[in-house]
């Protein structure tokens, strides 16, 4: 239990998107705090609270959403404090009054540059509204602390470490290759044994849960993407124009795409082993097992082994009396070819994975069992 328990701490503190979160959770924190000191403490502002909502509404995963969707936050709050400034001069602090705030409020959400921050909108007017609207110090007071928060949240996003979101992708796309190598060794270990139609259904369900792993993957170098713009790391240039990124991904679609193509036509298949004769059926498995480990593994010259040895295998078979079975085999045949080619060049690019961090919990002296 220990164990396990050691291990799955390590494999938190060890991995770089976790701490890629922890950061901007820091960065939210720091920034919104920061704000709060210079508009309560240095400044003496009357009701700073303004101050760090602007900027927690500012802080955003990317630098460019960060000027992009924080501008149209910005915006939002100077319209609810104006807004409300103004209901409450007017109607002063009464249930009529929240009702035409609220309902204001939600109208704005009609202009398309201001809809995704009705809610914002309404919220601050709220809070303006009950908090005092009674003086033209107080409204330009708090225009000042919204000035202040947004300044503090984009500085600190763009100093502190600005977010480049490579290896949040990065990391998705090495479980998919992972997640297919398991896949195809698992379908040659069912075949050894003996499989069902269950195990085959199995099989084309897993595809589709790689469909969307490949889908979760797309969004996330897509924002890895925008996360490049505007950013000032190094880092970020290669990120600007994704295209191997891309390459890899539909290469990856392909690889599961084939993957269904054989489960399905080993669905046809009733008994795998005896129909086929063990001339193909053992070493097109052995290869198969052999393909799943190495795409798993990300290495590219087991793949490129794996290729040479299906050549072979399909020249001796060509020099062989055609069985009934043929149209089968070249289907399988192509089907795996096919998966060797997409999945050799995902591995081939494997340093551009994330790689994890050099830290772990320490051992405690005399935990180890004796080896």
């Amino acid at each position: 239990m220990r164990e396990r328990l050691t291990k799955e701490i390590n494999d938190r503190i060890g991995d770089p998107i976790w701490w890629n979160d922890v950061l901007h959770l820091v960065k939210t924190v720091l920034a919104a705090v920061t704000a709060w000191v210079i508009a309560a403490s240095v400044l003496e502002l009357p009701q700073p609270f303004l101050a760090p909502w602007a900027a927690l509404l500012v802080v955003h995963a990317t630098v460019y959403r960060t000027f992009s969707k924080g501008s149209q936050q910005v915006a939002a709050t100077v319209v609810a404090v104006l807004l409300a400034t103004a209901v409450g001069e007017t109607l002063g602090l009464s249930t009529g009054a929240v009702a035409l705030l609220l309902v204001l409020a939600l109208l704005l959400g009609a202009v398309p540059w201001l809809g995704a921050e009705v809610t914002t909108i309404a919220t601050t007017g709220l809070v303006v509204l009950t908090t005092g609207f009674e003086s033209d110090v107080l409204l330009i007071s708090r225009l000042l602390d919204t000035a202040i928060g947004v300044a503090v949240g984009l500085l600190v996003n763009v100093i502190v470490w600005p977010p480049l979101r490579r290896r949040t992708a990065a990391d998705a796309m090495d479980r998919i290759d992972d997640e297919i190598g398991e896949l195809l060794v698992d379908i040659a270990g069912g075949l050894g044994d003996g499989c069902q139609e269950e195990d085959v259904t199995g099989w084309i369900d897993r595809t589709r849960d790689l469909d969307g792993d490949l889908e979760h993957a797309w969004a996330l170098v897509r924002q890895a993407q925008e996360s490049a713009r505007m950013n000032p790391r190094r880092q970020a240039r290669e990120m600007k124009n994704p295209e191997r990124w891309h390459e890899l991904l539909r290469r990856m679609e392909q690889a599961v795409a084939e993957t269904r193509s054989l489960a399905r036509t080993l669905g046809g298949q009733r008994a795998h082993r005896e129909t086929w004769g063990e001339a193909f059926a053992d070493p097109w498995i052995s290869m198969l097992g052999d393909a799943g480990r190495a795409a798993g593994g990300a290495d590219p010259a087991a793949l490129t082994d794996v290729r040479r040895r299906l050549e072979a295998f399909t020249e001796e078979l060509r020099a062989t009396e055609r069985s009934p079975e043929w149209p089968i085999y070249g289907a399988l045949i192509i089907n795996l070819r096919n998966i060797v080619d997409s999945m050799g060049k995902v591995a081939e690019a494997h340093p551009i994975r994330g790689n994890r961090l050099p830290l772990q919990v320490p051992q405690v002296r005399g935990s180890a069992a004796p080896g």
